[in-house]
């Protein structure tokens, strides 16, 4: 089975403030499953640390205000065209994130309060066909 799996749920440190998500009940589901990892941001190569972001009304935002929109965009293209040719069986991605958020994410007042919806990769994967968890599926 081909998995493919946010970084920072493998402890990579590429999270919005320099840190990860490492999840060990993932990491053990994976044990005997090929593991594709993936990390759009790494890809579009932004910062870290970085200002937090959020979906503002549909537009992807910083907390200072900027449009940022077009880097994460430009952030799942590339994570889409990295996997485009391989047989991915499921995805796992990070929970909340305004990329690869599955079920929930922040609702854009950066107050911690969150709502149904999906990141921009996740919502690309899942029109496409994939079967993707959220990583807190595993807990």
């Amino acid at each position: 089975m081909k998995v493919l799996v946010s970084s920072c749920i493998l402890g990579r440190n590429c999270k919005y403030n320099g840190g990860n998500n490492l999840n060990s009940k993932v990491i053990k589901f994976l044990e005997d499953k090929e593991v594709i990892e993936i990390c759009p941001e790494l890809l579009a190569n932004m910062t870290i640390p970085r200002p937090c972001a959020e979906i503002v009304k549909g537009v992807v935002t910083d907390i200072d205000g900027n449009n940022v929109d077009a880097s994460y965009q430009k952030a799942c293209q590339l994570a889409l065209e990295k996997i485009k040719d391989e047989k991915i069986d499921l995805v796992i991605l990070q929970s909340r994130s305004p990329t690869c958020g599955v079920n929930q994410i922040y609702d854009g007042s950066f107050t911690n309060k969150l709502i149904a919806g999906q990141g921009l990769f996740a919502k690309a994967l899942i029109q496409a066909g994939y079967q993707v968890l959220d990583a807190e599926e595993f807990i």
